[in-house]
């Protein structure tokens, strides 16, 4: 299991570099107020009326990092922050929220793709670490090697949810980022914070999909008869 723990170890350590390297952003384009003086909610608001869209409402959410798009009651979720504050890291992530809407409105079909995985990916997600882990029990003691190959097949469920996951994302700040400069609702200077905080946010969700997919190539190893 040598060669497992390497790899948690490098992904963790991936992981918390771009995510400090994240929040350092945020805290840095936070500074930088938005000329217009709207905050998070009211560009949510303005980027939803500009893009046709009327059966969607802005909500305020508490937490931080809580902020998501809810296609089931069409709502543009905000953290209590984002929704409040008129700087360039709220009016970005208010922006790329109200991209998922747009996707929705459109039929964007990556989204409805990872839509329609989300009931089976929550199943394998709860399911993974009990079946993986029987799956190596039983195939030391016996040799047989079924439990651990389901188990195989449900972190590759989960592993393409996360490359799915990738475009969606991105398509999302790419909406975003084009609505912002091609209305005017913020400066150069504010665009390229948002553009630059939307960058490294995306970048956490590229190193979740790459360690999901070494993980899922060490079990694959170990159900091919390869171990370290």
């Amino acid at each position: 299991m040598t060669s497992y723990y390497l790899i948690i170890g490098i992904s963790m350590l991936i992981s918390w570099i771009v995510s400090a390297r994240l929040k350092s952003k945020f805290e840095h384009y936070s500074k930088v107020h938005l000329r217009n003086g709207l905050s998070g909610k009211e560009i949510a608001e303005k980027m939803l009326r500009d893009n046709g869209i009327t059966d969607v409402q802005v909500v305020s959410v508490p937490g931080q990092l809580t902020d998501h798009y809810n296609p089931e009651n069409k709502t543009v979720n905000l953290s209590e922050a984002v929704c409040m504050q008129r700087n360039a890291a709220a009016a970005a992530v208010a922006a790329h929220e109200c991209g998922h809407a747009v996707q929705h409105a459109v039929g964007y079909s990556m989204l409805q793709l990872r839509s329609k995985m989300v009931p089976i990916v929550n199943i394998s997600s709860n399911l993974l670490q009990f079946v993986l882990m029987g799956g190596i029990v039983i195939m030391a003691m016996s040799g047989s090697k079924i439990v651990l190959a389901i188990g195989v097949v449900l972190f590759a469920i989960t592993t393409l949810f996360a490359f799915i996951t990738l475009p969606v994302e991105y398509d999302a700040s790419n909406r975003a980022l084009k609505w912002l400069e091609t209305t005017g609702t913020v400066s150069r200077e504010e665009y390229a914070g948002a553009e630059d905080s939307l960058k490294w946010a995306a970048r956490t969700y590229v190193v979740a999909a790459l360690g999901s997919l070494a993980q899922l190539m060490y079990f694959a190893s170990m159900l091919m008869g390869r171990r370290d």
